[in-house]
């Protein structure tokens, strides 16, 4: 085979990955003697406020989806404050911190505008949907 050069005798890839680092802040929020649910307390609680706000929504629409959206922010919070928080560190903790933060801020504004009767009023959203729903 012409081109091809063979990096130690084998084309097979590694048993053993050893070049992917995990996230900073990936490692447990508690130490491995603790049972599970304290070791990944806080993606536990984002979700216990995401489930929380999902109830809620099935008797006031708006105030569940702030809840839920509130529940994202607060995981941005806990990204940005906590050094070791388990699963909710997905990338680096600029990117989830951003990335909670973008998404829990624009379910908020889409729970406060949404209709009927929004609490917030932007003006230009109505030539928006004016457009988009011809």
């Amino acid at each position: 085979m012409a081109g091809v050069q063979s990096m130690g005798g084998s084309r097979r890839p590694p048993r053993k990955t050893e070049t992917t680092a995990r996230p900073e802040g990936g490692h447990r929020a508690a130490g491995g003697d603790a049972p599970a649910p304290v070791r990944q307390w806080p993606i536990l609680l984002v979700l216990a406020g995401v489930a929380l706000g999902l109830l809620v929504s099935q008797v006031n629409f708006r105030t569940g989806v702030v809840v839920v959206g509130g529940s994202v922010l607060f995981g941005g919070v806990l990204r940005a404050v906590v050094r070791n928080v388990g699963m909710l560190a997905v990338r680096s903790r600029f990117t989830d911190v951003v990335t909670y933060g973008v998404l829990g801020a624009g379910i908020v504004l889409l729970a406060l505008t949404a209709m009927p009767d929004p609490v917030l009023d932007i003006p230009w959203m109505q030539d928006v949907m004016r457009f988009a729903v011809r």
